[in-house]
């Protein structure tokens, strides 16, 4: 099998957020993947909950010092890299003193997700797109695990579409259950716009995207989906169904599958 460049787009990896489907496999698919002779690039949110020093985390200063604009706001990108010592996996973390250093994941300390969420996700979208892009590496698949990467389907298949570090790149989309509690409120699709991705490229999603809505989102640009987990929300297999895409079943031996499956679509 033809050797492949793998960005993982992940919303949690053990052990720098605590275990659980979601943040297991994303150690361990890069790992499996990297072992298997894969070149990866591995990427996930600076939650403020993860510890910096435990971690041996250090800021790449020569990826560092860009600005992203959203909702017409100016929002300074921090990237730090770690290294999986167990797993020799090097990690690459976007951060931002608004969005993550100060924060929790998804909720806030009484459990209630952050209003600004969605805002989070394009943040940490387009920080991970425009890195790998100062990286100069061009990865033949991307591979988007958990709702903080959903919007990164959306914005390779329109706003980075011409640029030469995605013009060949497919996209695959992880189903988890993880969830969102809220939706992403009435100023999401406003804040989702840049270059390509046109507001009336979402005319056909709801004002206030929720969890659902936003897997939708990533289905619908995506080349290829993996159920990985067992009991996916019936809503999104049926959008999947009606997309017609290649689906990968829950496997619980995923590293053959899922390469064989990066390899047809």
């Amino acid at each position: 099998m033809a050797k492949q460049k793998i960005l993982f787009i992940n919303q949690e990896i053990a052990p720098y957020v605590p275990d659980n489907d979601l943040s297991i496999m994303g150690r361990e698919l890069p790992r499996a993947m990297q072992d298997r002779g894969h070149e990866i690039r591995t990427f996930m949110p600076k939650w403020g909950t993860i510890n910096e020093r435990r971690g041996q985390l250090h800021e790449v200063q020569r990826l560092s010092g860009m600005n992203l604009i959203i909702d017409d706001t100016d929002h300074p990108l921090i990237i730090k890299v770690a290294s999986i010592q167990n797993a020799r996996v090097a990690v690459y973390f976007i951060d931002n003193e608004d969005y993550f250093a100060k924060r929790q994941m998804t909720t806030d300390e009484l459990g209630i997700d952050y209003p600004d969420n969605g805002e989070r996700a394009i943040f940490f979208a387009r920080g991970v797109l425009e890195t790998v892009k100062k990286l100069r590496w061009v990865p033949d698949v991307i591979h988007c695990q958990g709702w903080m990467s959903a919007v990164v389907p959306l914005y390779v298949k329109t706003a980075y579409a011409d640029e030469p570090s995605y013009a060949g790149t497919k996209v695959v989309t992880s189903l988890f259950n993880k969830r969102l509690t809220n939706d992403l409120g009435s100023k999401f699709k406003q804040s989702l716009a840049f270059r390509d991705a046109k507001p009336e490229l979402l005319a056909d999603y709801s004002d206030n995207f929720g969890f659902e809505e936003l897997e939708k989102l990533a289905i619908d640009y995506s080349d290829g989906i993996i159920l990985a987990q067992n009991d996916v929300n019936p809503q999104l297999l049926d959008h999947v169904k009606q997309k017609g895409l290649p689906t990968l079943e829950y496997q619980e031996d995923f590293a053959e599958a899922y390469e064989n499956f990066y390899e047809t679509i």
